[in-house]
Parts: structure tokens; sequence; C-alpha cells
């Protein structure tokens, strides 16, 4: 294409007049991260001059105290923030600070970067864009500062339609920095002793330089004679637990960091220390809560960090779904300060650290299984509906976790399944009996006591399904067959199946036609019921989840199987009961006691068993 000669080349201006109003109100999503943004940059500060001492670059007198100051004074709408780092010169207040979202701290670490040790780790931001988040609150702010060199003090002064003056004559101050915000009526709400410390304690809690927080009005009060001046206390804890060593933490320092961090007085079943080195570079810990029995606490709260600086907490995406009843913190420097949640759903890094989470918590849970069996049972009723939602949602995290699943007994022992079906080589191999309800299915659990097969309570709301996972995950050489006590009868009785047509015809008659019942006969124990109602195990499961789509379904099987017990001498009675009235009467009682030993009656089926109840007793009166 040829050249066009009346082309000319520009670049994009933006006034500053029109980007302010902007920055006011669009730049963050909360007002009160200002705060954050402006200590960052004064932490920035403090690490700055650290490394260059560090490097012998800067001299720094002995016991140095480095320290941020957050300070407000109410009648003067004042909010300023100030440090003692490593300041800046006139030309370094013109690049990083009237100019904006140009960032000193790229400059500085890639000075810097692979000298010494630290290898400019450890600086949060930059002056930049985050410097003016301090406008969301101010309609004037004014910064004063004086480098490490020793260069002239400058003062800076802007307004909010972003016309600037530079002072630099008689400006007496000390090395570092001091940002002053002129508080707007919109950010008079931060003029409060309390509103400043509950924002300090959320986004800069853990940052790692100590910070102080000041009324500046009641810091000229005399103190009342004889009066001890009080030790003032940063607001901040500097080295937080998670970036120090598993070795040298104490259960009581992971119970109080928990109680600190997320004000619950319950101490957290066990926890996580996580420490991932190159390249996914991050660390945490993530604690087990102490669940109540309404679930209430299914939804966790997991904190994420970037240097030791708040982000934002409920964070999906970091981890999967299932663990995010898990409560912690994670500490992601990899991660920008500033993050999006659609950086975090298309982020490979995310996605590598949840990962490494997942196989983490499954290597955790089988280590106190292995080393702790006896603490683990113990826990397991509070793990138990954590670890079925994670296998029903992730089937590597379920084949992980598969030597450490137990069975919670009926006889109150709790076993692994590979130890299950090990004792039920013999008379039951491959087959998990169980009950979902032990004292509504007593009579069949009962049964199964007395022929030595132990029956596995799954009475959770996700024992069922989780026991159709582990029936699909089994490998060929190992199936698993899991049978509710009321499904099938075969490992309770002796020899064949048997007919008896006279039998069937009476308990069909008494079943009437909302039931569609097929009588079979078999030989039970003298003691066992004379009658039992089966359900098949698929047909129980489809009625299940049909109710669970359509809950208006009918609550009751309208197809069954009467099981007559041939031993008991009450069926044989009734074999040979010439009365078709009474016949008739004993097979519906019998039926009516079945089904209340199978599931709820429904309201007609209540009526008739009274009805039913009574009329025997007047027979026998």
């Amino acid at each position: 294409m040829a050249e066009n000669k009346n082309a000319r080349r520009g670049g994009v201006s933006v006034e500053t007049e029109h980007l302010f109003p902007i920055i006011k109100k669009w730049l963050y999503s909360e007002k009160e991260i200002f705060l954050r943004e402006l200590v960052s940059n004064a932490v920035d500060a403090v690490t700055k001059l650290k490394r260059l001492s560090s490097l012998g670059e800067y001299d720094a007198p002995e016991g140095e105290n480095y320290r941020i100051d957050v300070s407000f004074d109410k009648t003067a709408k004042t909010i300023s923030i100030a440090d003692n780092g490593i300041g800046m010169t006139e030309e370094e207040l013109d690049r990083y600070i009237s100019k904006i979202a140009l960032s000193g701290a790229l400059e500085f670490v890639e000075k810097y970067e692979g000298k010494g040790d630290e290898q400019g780790s450890g600086i949060i931001g930059h002056f930049g864009l985050g410097f003016y988040s301090a406008f969301m609150v101010a309609d004037e702010v004014e910064v004063i500062t004086k480098s490490y060199t020793g260069a002239p003090a400058v003062r800076w002064v802007c307004g909010e339609e972003g016309d600037y003056t530079v002072y630099t004559d008689g400006i007496e101050r000390t090395r570092g920095t001091t940002v002053i915000l002129h508080v707007s009526s919109e950010g008079e709400e931060y003029l409060s002793e309390w509103k400043l410390r509950e924002v300090l304690a959320k986004y800069c809690g853990f940052m790692p330089v100590e910070i102080y927080l000041t009324d500046e009005e009641k810091a000229d009060e005399p103190q009342k004679e004889g009066e001890e001046p009080k030790e003032k206390k940063p607001e901040n804890d500097i080295h937080p637990l998670w970036q120090k060593n598993p070795a040298d933490c104490t259960d009581e320092e992971y119970n109080e960091f928990y109680r600190k961090v997320f004000s619950d007085y319950r101490e957290p079943l066990f926890h996580l220390h996580l420490n991932a080195d190159y390249p996914l570079n991050f660390k945490g810990i993530l604690f087990f809560p102490k669940l109540r029995e309404n679930y209430e606490n299914l939804e966790g709260k997991i904190k994420l960090y970037y240097n030791q600086v708040f982000v934002a907490d409920n964070i999906k995406e970091v981890i999967p779904e299932y663990l995010l009843m898990l409560r912690g913190v994670l500490d992601c420097p990899e991660l920008p300060l500033n993050v999006s949640r659609s950086y975090l759903q298309n982020s490979a890094y995310v996605s590598k650290v949840s990962t490494y989470i997942v196989k983490k918590v499954a290597d955790k849970l089988n280590s106190i299984f292995k080393d702790e069996r006896e603490k683990y049972e113990k826990l397991w009723d509070d793990l138990r509906t954590f670890v079925e939602y994670a296998c029903i949602s992730d089937p590597k995290f379920c084949e992980r976790m598969k030597p450490a699943i137990l069975l919670p007994l009926e006889s109150g022992k709790k076993v692994t399944l590979s130890e299950y079906l090990e004792a039920a080589k013999e008379k039951n191999e491959g087959t998990v009996y169980y009950t979902t309800d032990p004292e509504l299915q007593a009579q069949f659990v009962e049964m199964y006591r007395a022929r030595g097969i132990e029956v596995a309570v799954l009475s959770g709301p996700l024992d069922v399904r989780f026991a159709e996972v582990l029936e699909q995950g089994a490998k060929d050489d190992e199936k698993i067959k899991f049978l509710r006590v009321d499904a099938d009868l075969s490992a309770l009785g002796d020899g064949e199946e048997e007919e008896n047509e006279k039998l069937a015809a009476i308990f069909k008659d008494a079943a009437g036609e909302d039931l569609k019942l097929t009588v079979k006969c078999r030989r039970l124990g003298e003691d066992d019921a004379p009658a039992v109602l089966t359900v098949s195990e698929e047909s129980r499961r489809m009625e299940d989840m049909m109710r669970m789509y359509m809950p208006d379904a009918p609550a009751t099987a309208k197809e069954a199987t009467l099981a007559l017990n041939l031993s008991s001498p009450l069926i044989g009675k009734l074999a040979k009961e010439s009365d078709e009235k009474k016949a008739k009467e004993i097979a519906s009682y019998l039926l009516m006691l079945a089904i209340m030993s199978n599931r709820k009656f429904t309201a007609e089926e209540m009526k008739r068993f009274q009805k039913d109840s009574v009329s025997l007793l007047n027979d026998l009166l």
C-alpha cells in the first residue's frame, strides 16, 4: 500500500478533568480499598529501603525501627499515612505521582532483580493508579516526601480536578513519605477510629511492616497524674502464621489464629499448612471447621492474600466447589493484587493451585487415618459430609480417599470399605448391607445381626448417592454392591424360594389395588418376622431420584415384594386357617406390620392399621 503523505501520528490523550470523576467513582468497587492501596505503597517504600540496605547501597542506622503511621483528625477532616521508607526526590515524585499508572516498583525490581538473596521479592504494588484511589474519599491530597539519598524534601498538592502544585523550598521532614487526605463529604465515615481500625484489620492485618493508628485529637490530651503511659501496639501481625515453618507452630497457635481470623469460638477439627515451592509459589493454612447439625457452615471462607495484603474472601475460583466448606488463608504472590474473578476462572496458575490443594487435602486425611486411626474415627462424623461430597464431585479425589473412607456400623464400630468386604467374604461377599433408618428398619437389622452380618448405617443426606459412586468406581476384580436391609433377603434364608398359592392369594387380596404385591415364600428363622416387605434396590433408588426432581411424586412405592416366613408358627397356622374372613383379617394386619417396618404409613394406611387393630382386639374379647 502506498504511503499517504498527509498521514500524521499521535498519541491518545486523556484530559484529567474527565479522568478524575471516573477514578473517584469506578476505580474500585469498595471505597475502603483506598486505605489498602496507600498503606501498601508505604509498605513498598519500607521494603525497597530494606532491600537497598541489604545490598550495601544504604547505610541504615543501628536499631532502625521501620513503621507506618495512620492518623486522622476529625476536626481538620484529614487522614494521613506516613512511612519512614525510601522516600522520593522531586524527579521521582514527578515520574511516579504526577503521571498516572507509571510503576516505580516495576523499575525498582528490574534494576535490582537477581542481586542478593531476596531477588526483589516482597514488593506489593506501586505509586500509580492505586495511589489515586485516595481521591475516592478526598477532594485534595498532599504528598510530603524526602528521599533516602538526602535530596531536599518535596511537597506535592493536588485537587480533585487533577491540577497539582509542587513546593520545594523550606520543606522540613525526615526520610520517608506522608500522604495527607483532605477528606470530602463522601469520605467522612472514615474519620473514625473504629472505622479505620476495621478497614486496617481487614486489608492490612498481616502486612509485613508495623502499622500504628492514632487519633490526633486525643494524642495531645495531657496524661493524668500517676497514670502509666500506655504502650501503643501495632494494628497488624507482621509475621502471620502461614509464613512460618509448620514445625515451629503449635496447635494452640493454629487455634488462636483460627479464632482471630474467623471469629469462631470452637476449635477446628484440624488444619493443613501449605507451602508450595516453584513454580506455584504460594503459602497458606486451611482449617476443617466443626460442622453444626444443620450444616450452616457448609460454605466456609477462603481468604486470598497477595504478599500478606488482603485481596478478597470467598474466592470460589481458587479451590474446587466441594472444598468451599473449608476455612483458611492463601497467600499467592503470583496473582495480581487487583485480581478479577474472570482472571481467576481462566488462569492456568489458579488451576494448578487448585489441583495441588486437592491432593494435599486427601494426603492429610489419609495421613491422619494411617497414623492416628482412633483420632480419625472420632473425627469421622464431622468429616463424613465433606468427604462424601468431595468424592461425589471428583472421582480422582475419591480414588485417593478410598483407603480412608469409613463405614459406620450399626454395632457402633467404624471400618473401612476393604475391612468390611474382607469380613463379608463368607456370608455376603462383595455386598454391603446398610440401613438408612436403624429404628424404622430395626426388625431387618436384627435378622442380619442374628446371622453375624454387619449392617452399615447410611443415614446422611449424601450417603446413598455416595454408595453409588463407590459402586461405579470399583475395579472389575472387586465389584461392590450396596443393598439396603429391606431390599433383598437372600442372605437370610435357607434354600430356594417356595410357592404357596393359597397364601399368595390371601395377601394379594389384602393389599388391594393400590399396591401391586408379589408374594414369595421362604424359610427364615422361627423367631424372625412372619412377613417382611422388600423393595428392590434399583426400584427404590429410582423412586428416590424421581422424588428429588419431582417433589410431588408419590412418597411410597407402587410395587413391592412380600416375603412370607414359612418357618414362622403364625404363617403355618394362617396357611391352615379355614375361616376366610379371619384369614383375611390376619393377613391384612401382617401386611400392615410389614409396611410399618419398611417405611412410614400414609394417612390412609394409618387409618387402616388402627381399624384392623381395633377389629382384632374385639375378636380377642
